[in-house]
Formats: structure tokens, C-alpha cells, sequence
């Protein structure tokens, strides 16, 4: 045993160490060496709709990669880079420096980062009728996707496969699915589909907005005045939303953020304990009068395409992937993919996570302590309204808390769990929940995957 253990860490140090070979210190200039096994490549999902997927092959110096599961992580937005944002920023082995990143999921599972819906990071339209308009749309192209991969890298079919997601993510991940567990169970797509995990998910939108007024009250952000405020437009989207007016739900949703930002001094929607950036309340309110769904979709997907991630995937990624249009920009089309979905956007779809309960499949919901915009008290009030029947005796159940190091006193998290059904509550995390806390966030997939 004593053996194989200094083997491990031998074979550690040694990928480590190729992993740092002409590696430019503190610059982003060229790609760095790396042990693991990388591919991707573009599938036409429908006519003039082209979906970019990346793999990287898992990287643990004891195990091979079958050996390991195999995570598909889906970004927000909609509109959001799961190749970019989630890869550079989150969990890929590199972060936006190209440095080695000591909590990437790469050491416990192949990961699959896929540019969804079409329009999104690398993955384009030829024309504007060819973007995603509802999740039907969105899983429907998923679907053709991943019959794609798993036909052509079969090595991957019987490895366990998750699902893992953020935000809007999470709301496409829940429809995605659905879908994949009836094409699986049809025999028309070859994979072990294992579990979806929803973090920080706009699974409920009016619940999440319901929420706000009452989450920052009692983090003394809002004083009684603001709180009317807040509780008054939250009302409203909810009538609008009650209505099947999805479209108007969406502007109010939108009407309600500048209400927040007003009566907070700019409180950051991403996480409460810090700011966003500083901008003329005026001017931003004008914007919205414009084009109230152009200033939502550069709000909501700005934050993902921050200068030096859109420099690094126009520049040196690009580059390196080769198989990029020449015409194609990296995050170009993502507002016209936010735009696009304006319909969809409110829509609740707590009764697809019901049908994945119901069919058996491993649901994971995780959140961050810190989030706003989805916050917690949003995510437990929709889980209330799920009809599944082992509800009662998921409520019944306490939490237990959670360490990263068993060594600490430090609380990392609480996860109450029965059955198919999974919450997890992070800790000092905002809406991005691998960015803020890394290491509870790979434990937390260690766990999900059954690997601890």
C-alpha cells in the first residue's frame, strides 16, 4: 500500500511538473504543455445552427479516465460560455492567466464544456431565425449533440455522465435532462446518464424575485421604505407571470433589479458582500427605457465576457482550436441568444424537475449563501412546491454540515439529502459557486459522483 501511494504521488508531481513546461509566468502568451487528452469540434444541430463542444479527458495520476465519470457543465446567461466562462473561470485545469488551477474537477472527471444554446461562445448562427427560442428548442439541439458525441466516442458510453450547471444553466440542464433519459431509456442515445446537479438555478424565476425583498431585509440592505418597494414590483411580475404574460414578467423582472440597485447603493446581484460596478443610475435607467431587453442581456452576459476572458478566447484559444470560423467571434451572438429566449426567460419549470424525480433520475440542487439573484430562500420556496411524493420526508430530514478539511472546525456547507434528491447549502459562495469556493465545490462533486 505504502508502495502505490508513493507511485501516486510520484506520477502527482510528475504531471504537475508537465503541466508548468513552458509555461510563461504571469502572462497568457502560449498554451502550456498538458498530460491530458483534449478534443472537440462543432455539431450542426439544426439548419444554419452550429453547437462548439470541448473535452478534456480526466487527468488523475491513479485512475485511467474510464475509471471516472464524465461531467457535461452548462453556463448561464442564457448566452454564457460553458468553454470560456466555466472552463477558464470555474473548473477547467487553466484559469484566465493560464495557470494550473488546484481545484479543477479535471482530477476526478473528464469534463464536457458545451457552448449552448446555439449563438453562444464559439457556437453560431448563419441566420437570426436559427436561435433558440424556448427549452424545448434548447434540449431538442442538445439532444442531437450528444447522440453525436457518444456515437463517436464510444470509450465514453458506459462511464457515468453528469449533468452539473449554473443559473440559467440550470433551467436548460433540468429540460436537457428529461429529454436525454427518455432518449436513453429509446435506446437513441448510447450513455450512462447518472445524475443532473442545479446550481443556483433559475429553475423558479418568481420565486427567486419574491425572495429578494425579504433576503435583503434581513441582511440589513433594505430598510422598511426599500422593502415596500421591492415587495410592490416583485408582485407585479408575479401577476404578470400568473397571467402567461412571460414576456412583460421579464421587463418587470428587469424593472425590479434597478428598484434593488436604488434602494441598496448598488448591491451586487452576484454576490451581496460586494458591489457592482459603478454606473450612472441615470444613464442605466434610460438605457433600459430604450431597450430594456438589450440592457438586460449586457447585464446579465457582460459579467461572463469580462476583457480578459474575450482577449484570451479571440486571441490565443481561437488560435489553438483551429477549427473556429475566421468570422466568428467568441461571445458575439450571446445577446441575441439572451434576447431570443425573452419569451421563455420567466418561465417556471419546476415541473420538469418533478418528471426527473419521478423517472428516478439523481437530482442535486446546490446554492450559494452569498447569491441574489437566485437565492436560497427562492431555491427552497419552488422545491416546496414540487409534487413529488417523497417530499414530506425529505422536509422531515436535518441537515449535517460539511468540511473541506476534516481537520478545520470551519462548516464549508450542509447537505440534507433523500432518495433522488439532493440540497446543498454553500457556504461564503455567491451565484458562482466553483469560483468562490473552489474546494467545496469539487468535494461537492466528489459526493454527487459518489466518489466520497
Amino acid at each position: 500500500m505504502e508502495l502505490l501511494r508513493l507511485i501516486c504521488l510520484l506520477r502527482l508531481w510528475l504531471a504537475l511538473l508537465s503541466f508548468l513546461v513552458g509555461f510563461s509566468a504571469g502572462s497568457a502568451t502560449h498554451w502550456p504543455e498538458q498530460e491530458g487528452k483534449e478534443v472537440w469540434d462543432y455539431v450542426t444541430v439544426r439548419k444554419d445552427a452550429h453547437m462548439f463542444w470541448w473535452l478534456y479527458y480526466a487527468t488523475n495520476p491513479c485512475k485511467n479516465f474510464s475509471e471516472l465519470p464524465l461531467v457535461m457543465w452548462l453556463q448561464g446567461g442564457p448566452g454564457g460560455s460553458s468553454t470560456g466562462f466555466g472552463n477558464f473561470e470555474e473548473i477547467g485545469p487553466l484559469d484566465t492567466q493560464l495557470k494550473p488551477r488546484n481545484t479543477t474537477w479535471l482530477k476526478w472527471a473528464s469534463l464536457l464544456f458545451v457552448d449552448n444554446p446555439v449563438g453562444t461562445g464559439f457556437s453560431y448562427v448563419n441566420t437570426t431565425d436559427a436561435y433558440a427560442k424556448d427549452l424545448d428548442t434548447v434540449a431538442s439541439d442538445m439532444m442531437v449533440l450528444l447522440k453525436s458525441f457518444f456515437d463517436c466516442h464510444k470509450e465514453f458510453q458506459t462511464v457515468p455522465f453528469y449533468i452539473f450547471s449554473e443559473s440559467y444553466g440550470g433551467k436548460m440542464a433540468a429540460g436537457i435532462s428529461v429529454e436525454l433519459y427518455k432518449a436513453v431509456q429509446q435506446g437513441t442515445i448510447k450513455c450512462n446518464f447518472s445524475g443532473v446537479a442545479l446550481g443556483d438555478s433559475w429553475i423558479s424565476p418568481v420565486d427567486s424575485v419574491l425572495s429578494w425583498g425579504p433576503y435583503l431585509y434581513s441582511m440589513s440592505l433594505l430598510d422598511n421604505k426599500g422593502l415596500a418597494e421591492v415587495s410592490d414590483i416583485a408582485e407585479q411580475v408575479l401577476s404578470a407571470v400568473n397571467k402567461g404574460f412571460y414576456k412583460e414578467a421579464t421587463q418587470l423582472w428587469g424593472k425590479a433589479e434597478m428598484i434593488i440597485e436604488k434602494n441598496t447603493d448598488g448591491v451586487n446581484f452576484y454576490n451581496i458582500l460586494t458591489k457592482s460596478t459603478p454606473e450612472n443610475a441615470m444613464e442605466s435607467s434610460l438605457e433600459f427605457l430604450r431597450s430594456p431587453l438589450a440592457h438586460l442581456s449586457q447585464r446579465h452576459v457582460r459579467h461572463l465576457q469580462g476583457d480578459a476572458l474575450s482577449q484570451l478566447m479571440n486571441g490565443l484559444i481561437k488560435k489553438k482550436l483551429k477549427i473556429i470560423p475566421e468570422d466568428i467571434s467568441w461571445g458575439a451572438q450571446a445577446s441575441y441568444v439572451f434576447i431570443s429566449m425573452e419569451g421563455d426567460f420567466m418561465k417556471p419549470a419546476i415541473d420538469v424537475v418533478d418528471k426527473l424525480l419521478a423517472a428516478g433520475v439523481n437530482v442535486t440542487v446546490y446554492n450559494g449563501q452569498l447569491d441574489l439573484i437566485v437565492d436560497t430562500m427562492g431555491q427552497e420556496s419552488w422545491i416546496q412546491k414540487l409534487k413529488w411524493p417523497q417530499l414530506s420526508k425529505f422536509n422531515e430530514l436535518k441537515w449535517k454540515a460539511l468540511y473541506t478539511d476534516p481537520k478545520s472546525s470551519e462548516t464549508s456547507a450542509f447537505v440534507k439529502s433523500y432518495e433522488n434528491l439532493a440540497f446543498y447549502w454553500i457556504l461564503k459562495a455567491g451565484h458562482m459557486v466553483p469560483s468562490d469556493q473552489g474546494e467545496m465545490a469539487l468535494k461537492m462533486m466528489r459526493l454527487v459522483t459518489e466518489q466520497e
